[in-house]
C-alpha cells in the first residue's frame, strides 16, 4: 500500500509505503484497543449498576427489620398494659377488702369488749427488716410475680372476710360457744340405729370397727349441721356415697355420709341446726340413714358425748 502525503497547494510532499504485515498490525493493535477501551466501560457501567442494585436490597431489608421491631415492641407494649390494668383492677378490689376489714374489725372489738388499743384496726401493722440496699441479695420483684402475690392476697383477704362475717354474728348473738362446738343430733327425726365402737358388719357378717354413729330414718328427711363451720367436702364417695365434711373451731370436724341429696357446697358458711343434705342410702348402705363421725385433729372419737 502506497500513501502519498499532499500539502495545502495540493502539492505532493512525499509518501509511505506500507507493506502487508505492518499494516495487518496496526489493524490488529487498533482493534485490540478499541475491544479494550470497551471492556472497560463495560466494567464501570456494570459495577456501577451492581452497586446500586446492592445498596437498595440493603436498605430494604434495614427497613423490613425496623418495622418487625417496631411491631415487637407495639405488642409488648399492649401485653404490659393489660397486666398493668388487670393488677389496678385487683389493687382497687383489695382496698376495698381492706376498708372492709377494718370496718368489721372495729364492730368485733366493740362487741366483744376488747382493748381498742392493741386492736386497732386503722394503725399499719409494724414490720422492719434490713433495707434493700444494705442486702446485695435483693431482687427486683418481676410483673408476674407482683401479680401472683396480689391474686394470692386478694383471695386470702376475701377467705378471712368470710369468717370474720361468722364470728361477728355469732358473738353478736351471745351464743359463740354454742354455735361452734359439736353437739346435739344430725337428724330432726329419726332414730340411733348403730353406735361407736366394734360391731358386725351388716353388709359381710364380719367383726369390724364402726368409726360413728348411725341415724335412720325416712329418705328425704332433713340431715342438719350439730355445729356452725365451713364446709370443706361435699362430694361423692365410694362407700360413704354422698358425704360432707365440716370444719370448726379447736380442731373439730363433723362428717355426715349416705346422703340421698347435699344441699351445700365447698366453701359455705353453715350454721348449727341448719339442713344440710336429705337423708338418704347411697354407698355402701343398708337403708337410709346418715352415719356421723366426730373429728379432733384428724383423729375420730366417740360422739357420744355430743349427741345426748
Amino acid at each position: 500500500m502506497n500513501i502519498i502525503l499532499l500539502n495545502n497547494f495540493c502539492k505532493r510532499k512525499g509518501s509511505i509505503d506500507l507493506c502487508m504485515p505492518r499494516a495487518m498490525s496496526m489493524v490488529v493493535f487498533a482493534v485490540l484497543a478499541l475491544v479494550g477501551v470497551s471492556a472497560g466501560a463495560g466494567y464501570m457501567l456494570a459495577s456501577q449498576r451492581y452497586d446500586l442494585t446492592a445498596d437498595s436490597s440493603t436498605s430494604a431489608s434495614l427497613i423490613a427489620m425496623l418495622e418487625a421491631d417496631r411491631e415487637q415492641l407495639k405488642s409488648e407494649k399492649a401485653k404490659i398494659q393489660a397486666h398493668l390494668d388487670a393488677m389496678a383492677i385487683r389493687l382497687g378490689e383489695m382496698q376495698a377488702n381492706v376498708m372492709r376489714m377494718e370496718a368489721l374489725g372495729d364492730r368485733l372489738v366493740n362487741v366483744a369488749k376488747l382493748d381498742k388499743t392493741e386492736f386497732d384496726f386503722t394503725q399499719t401493722p409494724a414490720m422492719g427488716g434490713l433495707d434493700a440496699s444494705d442486702d446485695i441479695s435483693q431482687n427486683s420483684t418481676t410483673l408476674n410475680e407482683l401479680s401472683y402475690e396480689i391474686d394470692y392476697f386478694s383471695l386470702l383477704m376475701d377467705d378471712r372476710i368470710e369468717k370474720l362475717d361468722v364470728i361477728e354474728e355469732l358473738i353478736a348473738n351471745g351464743a359463740f360457744n354454742e354455735e361452734i362446738t359439736p353437739s346435739g343430733r344430725p337428724v330432726v327425726k329419726g332414730w340411733l340405729s348403730s353406735r361407736y365402737g366394734n360391731r358386725i358388719d351388716p353388709k359381710n357378717g364380719k367383726k369390724t370397727f364402726h368409726r360413728g354413729h348411725d341415724f335412720a330414718g325416712k329418705k328425704g328427711s332433713e340431715v342438719v349441721a350439730v355445729a356452725s363451720g365451713l364446709v370443706v367436702r361435699s362430694e361423692f364417695q365410694k362407700g360413704f356415697g354422698n358425704m360432707i365434711e365440716i370444719k370448726h373451731p379447736d380442731g373439730y370436724t363433723t362428717l355426715y355420709a349416705h346422703n340421698d341429696e347435699n344441699l351445700v357446697e365447698v366453701g359455705d358458711l353453715v350454721r348449727k341446726g341448719q339442713q344440710i343434705a336429705k337423708l338418704g342410702s347411697t354407698g355402701r348402705s343398708t337403708g337410709p340413714h346418715v352415719h356421723f363421725e366426730v373429728h379432733h385433729n384428724d383423729k375420730h372419737i366417740n360422739p357420744s358425748k355430743f349427741v345426748h
